[in-house]
């Protein structure tokens, strides 16, 4: 029969295992929780706003998304993010939204949203898109057309290409998150602020040092 402590470390791992299993953005337990952006109150994800101060400006963004941005930078693209931070409203709904704009053969370079799965729908032009799994590291990519949609899973790294040589393009992402992260993998490796040690990247990426040198000059004052 197996003794106490060895039902108490078993209860201890399925716990965890579970927790894993179903850890997303927490289900509002009100109707709705717009986020209190001055609070002092430290919690995961953000306060609730007093609701007898709520009113309707709350729930509206004027997010302008038909309007076009900038893609004059290194990549060609430009992303227009709207989450909890700039849409208080959207506080424990779980959703969030992108603009991404393209210029001719511009890349939203490949990248992972920590906290969300994205859909993202091509409203102009014709994309090549695609998501790498975990190891080994299977790619799976497909060229997307105005009113295709794909779907990125959580925390899977991804990418997107505008193929026209003229003409620029634009798509919209929903993610299944309030706030869901992102890290560019280019710019975190070679652009981390204090620098991963050379030692660790000529070695991880079997590389001379001079061609990390290079690397972290361009991607250092990275902001994309």
């Amino acid at each position: 029969m197996a003794s106490s402590s060895s039902l108490y470390l078993l209860a201890a791992l399925l716990a965890l295992a579970s927790w894993q299993a179903i850890a997303f953005d927490p289900s509002p337990l009100q109707d709705f929780c717009v986020a209190d952006m001055k609070s002092p109150v430290g919690v995961n994800g953000f306060p609730c706003k007093n609701p007898m101060e709520v009113n309707s400006d709350d729930f509206f963004n004027a997010a302008k998304f038909d309007m076009p941005r900038s893609t004059m930078n290194k990549v060609g693209s430009n992303v227009t993010n709207l989450n909890v931070l700039n849409f208080p409203g959207l506080n424990t709904l779980g959703i969030s939204l992108a603009r991404i704009d393209y210029a001719p053969l511009g890349v939203n370079p490949p990248h992972i949203h920590p906290r969300a799965t994205e859909l993202l729908t091509v409203l102009e032009g014709t994309l090549y898109v695609g998501f790498v799994t975990s190891n080994p590291n299977r790619l799976f990519s497909k060229v997307v057309h105005k009113g295709d949609t794909f779907v990125f899973p959580k925390a899977m790294i991804h990418f997107q290409m505008n193929l026209d040589h003229n003409k620029p393009a634009v798509a919209q992402s929903s993610l299944n998150s309030q706030n869901p992260g992102v890290i560019t993998i280019a710019s975190a490796v070679f652009g981390s602020k204090p620098p991963i040690s050379d030692d660790v990247l000529t070695k991880a990426f079997q590389v001379e040092k001079k061609v990390i040198d290079w690397l972290k000059s361009q991607f250092w004052e990275s902001n994309y």
